[in-house]
């Protein structure tokens, strides 16, 4: 027997969104409690532990227990937040939508528009390579392209509030104002010097859609869906870089509570002409990460190395690593990759030389 429609079972009624709603603002005020006590939680712990072993707590062992004991939490809470924030927000943008943005754009314009676009774009091999093909293919200048692909490592979203709240907002807003100022610059140059003949042959013939691999899930998502992308990217994301983010720290445990401060200011300080390049070049084939060199970042400069070679050193670690080179080579020639170094450095060199003068 056939159903009429007055017989036939009525459709599920969809679930409300004001749970989900409910529930990330709860996970925030209680992301927020627990923040705000992770200082008296951490030097707690490491009186206990100092006080029941053989560390003195005022001793460099005692110094470097607590720093890893507080930056652990810190910025493991820090990532995750930001992590799932920039994740939510990104399901609103396509790849399609960010091509459509800087294709036809004047360089100069377009410029400034992919170096912005590449500070909430996540860096990692999929985005590098298509994303990179997206846009050459979809006829963006390639000089354009250069500044997204540097903003996006350098200037990433989890680099800035971690500077924020590990070492203030002033070093914070320099890092933005300055990495973006290289970006843009750099990405200007290349586009002049005309090397679109040193891409890879086969980056030249593949078409536009050879980026879309990097897309998934619905075209217009609704906030639960964009609540579980975050939540999955939390555990992805988090899941590949806690390691670095652990060793980081505790590199910055150890500057922290051994190395002295008369040899770092020696080493790195404003007055040693050869520390900005030297940092530069000891960053350089350095593997990890913004989540994981900011640690290190505020142990030197707590050390009292120079701001801008300490600005330098991080800029160089993030944007000119040897494993994103590796990554690029797949569509880039070596010649191309020889001088996108070059300029990124020179730009880093500036700001380095620049903010030693300066402060």
């Amino acid at each position: 027997m056939s159903l009429t429609p007055s017989d036939a079972p009525a459709p599920a009624a969809a679930r409300p969104d004001w749970p989900w709603h409910l529930g990330v603002a709860a996970a925030a005020v209680l992301w927020w409690l627990v923040y705000g006590q992770l200082a008296p939680l951490a030097e707690a712990v490491t009186e206990t532990l100092t006080a029941w072993g053989p560390v003195a707590r005022d001793s460099h062992t005692g110094a470097a227990l607590a720093f890893f004991l507080y930056d652990v939490p810190k910025v493991m809470m820090l990532l995750v937040l930001i992590v799932f924030a920039v994740t939510v927000l990104r399901s609103f943008f396509s790849a399609e939508r960010t091509r459509a943005l800087l294709t036809g754009r004047h360089e100069g314009v377009g410029n400034a528009m992919a170096a912005g676009l590449g500070v909430v774009t996540p860096f990692c091999s999929c985005s590098a390579v298509s994303l990179f093909i997206g846009f050459v293919s979809a006829g963006i200048p390639l000089g354009v392209t250069f500044s997204f692909l540097i903003a996006a490592p350098m200037v990433n979203e989890v680099a800035l509030v971690l500077l924020f709240g590990l070492v203030g907002w002033q070093v914070a807003l320099t890092y933005l104002v300055f990495g973006l100022g290289i970006a843009v610059v750099a990405g200007f140059v290349i586009g002049k010097l005309r090397l679109e003949g040193w891409l890879q042959d086969w980056v030249r013939e593949i078409h536009a859609a050879a980026a879309s691999g990097c897309q998934s899930g619905p075209e217009r998502p609704t906030m639960p869906e964009r609540y579980r992308m975050g939540l999955a990217a939390v555990r992805e994301i988090v899941g590949k870089v806690w390691l670095w983010v652990v060793l980081g720290i505790g590199m910055g445990a150890l500057i922290h509570g051994y190395v002295p401060e008369d040899l770092m200011i020696r080493i790195m300080g404003a007055e040693a002409w050869w520390s900005v390049p030297a940092a530069v070049a000891l960053g350089v084939p350095m593997y990890t990460n913004a989540a994981g060199v900011i640690p290190i970042v505020e142990a030197l400069l707590g050390k009292g190395a120079a701001l801008g070679t300490v600005l330098a050193f991080m800029m160089s670690v993030i944007a000119l690593s040897l494993p994103e080179m590796i990554i690029l080579r797949q569509v880039l020639t070596l010649r191309l990759i020889a001088v996108f170094v070059g300029v990124v450095a020179s730009g880093i060199l500036a700001v380095g030389f620049l903010f030693n003068l300066l402060f």
